[in-house]
């Protein structure tokens, strides 16, 4: 699964050179409850990566980055931190499962896929930026597109040979009248007053003849990209059609951002952008931990590791938009391991994570903290979602500490999910303000510590129903 965050102008207003690790920690904070050494961890890794760059060449490519293994159970931040990072630093960042990838001859997704998936979402990210820097002048040649298409330009008038080329008279007057015309229609179409007028446009014909390709590498591994070589085998073709001007106006100014972004240039910054600030997520890494048995479904952990190796260990990987090396791309493993340990993985696996970090199990207090502290915690969600509908949400510190009571112990009595508990425990307890709210509009409704235990208490009385709804 490909996440990709870019970052906003608030959390970019500070240079990710300026900032120091304890900074980096003190970021994360905002999102991410307790889990100090972890967060330790990346903050040193990411601020080792701004080290790296400012070194002479020929030592920063000596400089590998210390990959991490972070061991929790589920629930307790692990992705949470690590996208954070990724978000905090602007990189590109794909979250993966290692249980996804089988070894070579197995059914399933090679481990260099990631590689791929991981320049896919740099080049998307960068073509987002590029286009931030195109857009206003995209505007403008659409609006100017659009304005040929309402108003036709006027053919050149005959010229007077006789007169020694001079044009006629009249011509003049009608570049002028022409001229006025367009600003004022320039002028209803900013203003929306065109909206709903109809047009016909050249629109690109996107309907290709079909191939089935079939190859054991699969279309990510070939060299060609068909894709973009289909149009020029048969020709950039064009149908007329009829749309709105505000549609028109939207497909215009696709048409002329694609035509201002060099997408050569893109590809170049992205690949580079892959191989000197790439964060990839590593999940579930503990399902591929443990030595074979010989027989059964275990056959091919210890091969999906020996496939994983080179990857992490540093290799080049063939993608559709060139070659790309993993040397430098910070990689971050984690796992509840509760059957098996980290040294259950092979030794050279183990020495690319020189550097684990335990996160501990939630608390009561931290369940609390969660429900508040977080810049979009729970309690802010909620509140906000049902502002939409006109309703005042209040919770009194009582509920909260009575919802993260309730969390702890159900966590306790059956399977710890840590805190995605809490999105359970919520949803049942504003489960009827959220069915009636459309019709409490205006109203200030107040949580109290004796709401959440009567809306929670049928459920906990029944263990055996406790144990599928909560």
């Amino acid at each position: 699964m490909a996440i990709y965050l870019p970052a906003t102008a608030e959390e970019t207003s500070t240079t990710l050179d300026e900032l120091t690790p304890r900074e980096i920690v003190s970021e994360l904070d905002k999102y991410v409850i307790g889990q100090k050494d972890a967060k330790r961890a990346v903050a040193i890794a990411l601020r080792n990566r701004m080290r790296r760059q400012k070194l002479p060449e020929d030592m920063a490519d000596e400089v590998i980055p210390k990959n991490i293994i972070m061991i929790g159970p589920t629930g307790v931040g692990k992705t949470e931190i690590a996208r954070r990072l990724a978000k905090l630093a602007n990189s590109p960042f794909l979250k993966v499962e290692a249980s996804k990838f089988t070894e070579v001859g197995y059914v399933g997704r090679d481990v260099e896929s990631m590689i791929r998936d991981l320049v896919e979402i740099a080049i998307e990210n960068v073509r987002e930026e590029k286009l931030e820097d195109v857009s206003d002048k995209a505007e403008l040649n659409a609006e100017e597109r659009l304005l040929d298409i309402l108003l036709p330009p006027t053919a050149p008038r005959p010229t007077d040979t006789s007169a020694g080329g001079v044009v006629l008279d009249g011509t003049t007057a009608v570049t002028e009248s022409q001229s006025r015309t367009r600003e004022k229609l320039r002028q209803q179409l900013r203003e929306g007053k065109l909206d709903d007028r109809m047009v016909e446009i050249d629109v690109r014909e996107r309907n290709f003849p079909s191939f089935e390709i079939i190859s054991n590498q699969g279309v990510e591994e070939m060299d060609v990209n068909i894709k973009d070589m289909l149009p020029n085998i048969f020709g950039q073709r064009t149908k007329k059609r009829k749309m709105k001007v505000n549609e028109a106006f939207e497909y215009l100014i696709q048409e002329e951002e694609q035509r201002l972004i060099d997408m050569d240039q893109v590809t170049r910054m992205a690949i580079d952008r892959v191989e000197d600030a790439g964060i990839i997520f590593l999940d579930e890494i503990d399902k591929i931990a443990g030595r074979e048995s010989g027989h059964g479904p275990d056959v091919s952990r210890e091969g999906v590791q020996r496939d994983i190796l080179p990857v992490v260990e540093g290799t080049t990987v063939n993608t559709r938009y060139g070659m790309v090396r993993t040397d430098h791309i910070l990689f971050i493993a984690a796992g509840a391991f509760h059957v098996s340990k980290p040294s259950d993985l092979i030794p050279e696996l183990q020495g690319r994570f020189p550097i684990r970090v335990e996160l501990k199990s939630l608390t009561m207090d931290d369940f609390i903290r969660i429900l508040t502290e977080p810049k979009s915690s729970l309690v802010k969600q909620y509140t906000a979602l049902l502002e939409t509908e006109g309703v005042k949400l209040e919770f009194t510190r009582e509920s909260l500490e009575e919802v993260a009571h309730f969390a702890f112990r159900v966590n306790e009595g059956t399977e710890n999910i840590g805190a995605r508990r809490l999105h359970t425990i919520m949803e049942r307890v504003l489960d009827q303000i959220s069915f009636d709210a459309p019709e409490r509009k205006g109203e200030h409704i107040k949580i109290d510590a004796d709401y959440v235990r009567q809306m929670l208490a049928d459920i906990v009385k029944d263990q055996d129903l406790s144990r599928y709804i909560l």
